[in-house]
């Protein structure tokens, strides 16, 4: 098994950035990606950005260049840096990490005002 934490989220005006950052603990030697995804209200959760075991990332197309998937290994932590936040970015952003099957985070609140 493997447990993350978030943290990070907040409110922030629109044009701002925020960092957000996924802590793992347990069997983290088995993690073959993670990822950062998203939840507005009503909407289904999707995908933000992962970032592989070998280090390989990947965006939604729609946040390319706004949004910066990272990791420090040595302290097994993923972040998001969002720049230029849009109302629209609002969401809950949930860590995932994928082993055999994905475990999530409790996930981190992000609201951008207009």
């Amino acid at each position: 098994q493997v447990q993350l934490v978030e943290s990070g989220g907040g409110l922030v005006q629109a044009g701002g950035s925020l960092r957000l950052s996924c802590a793992a603990s347990g069997n983290i030697f088995k993690i073959n990606a993670m990822g950062w995804y998203r939840q507005a209200p009503g909407k289904q959760r999707e995908l933000v950005a992962t970032i592989t075991s070998g280090g390989i990332t990947n965006y939604a197309d729609s946040l390319k260049g706004r949004f910066t998937i990272s990791r420090d290994m040595s302290k097994n932590t993923v972040y998001l840096q969002m720049n230029s936040l849009k109302p629209e970015d609002t969401a809950v952003y949930y860590c995932g990490a994928t082993l055999y099957r994905i475990y999530w985070g409790q996930g981190t609140q992000v609201t951008v005002s207009s």
